[in-house]
């Protein structure tokens, strides 16, 4: 069952850097809605999806995702999330990437995460609560970008056959066949696709079903249910596509190894 979460409307921050944290129910959707300030979201437990004009973002355990300020957005959790959240502000220089993304988080910038989210909303920003900030900040200006965002194009015709894969992974029909009931060939179906998204029609669906998958095996399916949901012909082909991708077996991270 999915539930509607009314994110906060703050306009103004009462310190540059404002943490926050919220357990989020299985289920929860965020009303699409922006903020004059960067947004940084990280899930300590659970799975994150961040849904933008620009595409889906998903941050599993140790990941976090960036939304820069003016871009609408949603949050959503599969299952029961524990977020920390950071709004920060437009005029710290140290740390603004302007599009959305998805970062590797560090344990040292995990336990800043922590540590600044328990802070009291107006911290001395001139004390020792400021500069564990400015210590964050200079963490997560560093922090690798990881392959966890599916991009999504503008054209019509290929939204229609993004969403049809997203919300069916284990859709096999080919793309010959969504080419032609979008009324194009399949020559331009993939140069449309590398065009608009910079991925191939089948790299697309490959990270779709790849991105997908950690949130069913967060939410408790076992390896094989979750390859048969995400089109795998084979257990076997789908660790190996995971191992291939995240570096780990689909085992090791519900272990909690990614």
């Amino acid at each position: 069952m999915t539930t509607e979460r009314i994110a906060p409307t703050l306009q103004t921050l009462p310190r540059p850097v404002y943490p926050r944290s919220e357990s989020l129910p299985a289920g929860s959707v965020s009303r699409a809605h922006a903020h004059p300030f960067g947004q940084l979201s990280f899930a300590g437990e659970g799975v994150l999806l961040v849904r933008t004009e620009t595409g889906s973002h998903v941050a599993p355990p140790q990941r976090a995702v960036w939304v820069p300020p003016g871009m609408a957005h949603e949050v959503a959790a599969s299952r029961r999330s524990e977020m920390r959240g950071l709004y920060i502000g437009w005029d710290q220089d140290i740390f603004r990437p302007l599009q959305c993304l998805v970062l590797s988080v560090t344990p040292l910038a995990r336990e800043l995460i922590l540590a600044v989210c328990a802070l009291p909303v107006l911290y001395d920003e001139h004390g020792p609560d400021g500069r564990l900030v400015a210590a964050l900040l200079d963490q997560l200006a560093s922090l690798p970008v990881a392959d966890f965002s599916l991009p999504w194009p503008k054209d019509q015709r290929l939204t229609a056959i993004c969403q049809a894969l997203t919300d069916s992974p284990d859709d096999s029909r080919t793309a010959s066949a969504f080419a032609k009931s979008a009324g194009m060939t399949e020559r331009t179906l993939g140069r449309l696709f590398v065009g608009q998204t910079g991925l191939t029609f089948g790299n697309w669906r490959r990270r779709a079903r790849l991105l997908a998958s950690l949130s069913l095996l967060e939410a408790g399916k076992t390896v094989t249910t979750t390859a048969i949901e995400c089109g795998y012909d084979s257990t076997s082909a789908f660790i190996a596509a995971f191992r291939e991708a995240f570096g780990i077996t689909p085992g090791a991270f519900v272990r909690g190894g990614v």
